[in-house]
Parts: C-alpha cells; structure tokens; sequence
C-alpha cells in the first residue's frame, strides 16, 4: 500500500502533513500540482510559490517525505489563445479568452487533470490524503464512500481553525493568509476584492498583464469575469479613485493637524 498526500500548501492539506508528521502515519509522496500562467510564469501568487518552493518543501524533506510538483501538458494562456473546435464559435477566427466564472475550467485541466493522471498510473493500491476538517460536512461526505480517500484531519479531529493554528505552529502557514482566507490562482475570475487590491499593489507586472489580455482582440471571452461582466480595468479605475480619495483625506487629515 502506498500512502499520497496531495497538497495545494493551503491550511487543511499542509496540517494533515504536518499530523502524518506528528502521529507517525506512514506517508510516501507528497504530489503539487502547480498552475502555470505561460510557459515561465506560474498562475500561482508569487508569495505562495515561494512559500512552497523554498519553504514548506525543504521542510517535507527534511522529515523524510518526497514532494513531487506536478505540470499540466496546458497553461492557461494555452487556453486563452486556443480557438474553439466546435460551437457557434468554431472558424470564427476568435479566441477563447478569458474562461467562465464559478466552476474554473482553468482548475479543471491545468490543475486537477495533472493530479488524476498521475494516481491513475500508479500500479498498486494507495491511499490519498485529502485535506479537509471536521467542520465542512459538505465536503468531508463526498470522501466518505470514495474508498481510497483519508482525511487525517478528521481522524484527529481538527476544525479549520486548529489546522491553521497548527501550520502557524510549525511555522508552515502560507503567507496568503495575511491578506486572505483562501488560496487561488493570480488570474482567478473568482478572486474577491482584498486578493485583486494585494495583486495591484504587490504585484504590478502580474496586474498589467491582465489588463493587457483584455486588450486582446477577437476574444469570445472578453472580460475577467464573465458571470459578472467585470473587467479588470473595472477594477483598475475603482482602485485609482479609491486612492484619490484617500489621498484628498490624508491631504484634509493633515492640515487640520497642523492647524491645531
């Protein structure tokens, strides 16, 4: 029998290592499927790969776990440039842009996809820990008949909020919990306000590329967010004049002081 974590270096999958760790449970491999956003860049945010990366990996190692990162054959501009191969759309000459919101194609064949080829060659049985706490039933019942699916979380007991203060203890708790309660994709049309204004702020190059992919003609997906017909200069021009404001405050804030 062989024993796989899959880890995504959020909270749940990180303590549920860090309790194969702590009791002894035999664990093999640890598997990481990593989103690239092209050929070189990753999808994932910079603070979070580099957390993975230089981090919690040599962490793994040092235990004595081999981690295994994962690539899909696809990135996602593999996808957004593709041209559609049937639908009203085939031999328009259009490109797919941007994917539908909600259930991200993206998570389906850049991420997930990698994750189910490699356990479908793997020619013994195993058992893969899956991280998920106490506290999501939802979640927690789709495992319980999956047959080869473990949540050491659940074993011990663990709600979210003790896998976090687990990783804090052991100092594994990806830095994207500073501006943030969940992991995703730079690029994710589901990503909430606070991850867009960290992106803008933070990670300027990586922002402006989005902007520059709406400019892209031809598109069948033509905004960020599709479900909301958001785009990402919505959000730029929203953020410009939230500084503006902010800035006409601090200017008021501060003569009143030195009024005083």
């Amino acid at each position: 029998m062989k024993y796989i974590a899959s880890w995504s270096g959020g909270k749940d999958s990180t303590a549920s290592i860090i309790l194969a760790h702590e009791h002894n449970e035999p664990l093999d491999l640890i598997i990481f499927s990593e989103v690239m956003f092209d050929e070189n860049i990753s999808g994932e945010l910079p603070e979070h790969i580099d957390f993975i990366k230089n981090k919690a990996i040599p962490k793994f190692e040092e235990w004595g776990y081999e981690t295994k990162i994962l690539h899909a054959k696809l990135n996602y501009m593999d996808i957004f440039m593709r041209e559609p191969t049937r639908g009203k759309h085939f031999r328009t000459g259009k490109k797919t842009g941007f994917p539908m919101s909600g259930k991200c194609q993206i998570n389906k064949s850049v991420k997930v996809l990698p994750i189910k080829k490699f356990l479908s060659n793997i020619r013994e049985d195993f058992t893969q820990y899956i991280g998920i706490a106490i506290d999501e039933p939802v979640r927690m019942e789709r495992i319980v008949n999956s047959g080869n699916k473990v949540s050491l979380l659940e074993k011990y007991g663990y709600t979210e909020k003790m896998a976090f203060d687990l990783c804090e203890k052991y100092n594994l708790l990806s830095p994207i919990y500073q501006f943030t309660n969940r992991g995703g994709c730079w690029f994710c049309p589901n990503m909430r306000r606070e991850q867009l204004k960290h992106l803008r702020k933070n990670h300027r190059d990586l922002w402006n590329k989005l902007l520059e992919l709406e400019n892209e003609p031809n598109l069948i997906g033509s905004k960020w967010n599709t479900l909301t017909n958001t785009s990402i200069h919505d959000w730029e021009e929203r953020f410009f004049w939230e500084e503006q404001q902010m800035t006409i405050f601090d200017f008021i804030e501060g003569k009143n002081e030195r009024n005083k």
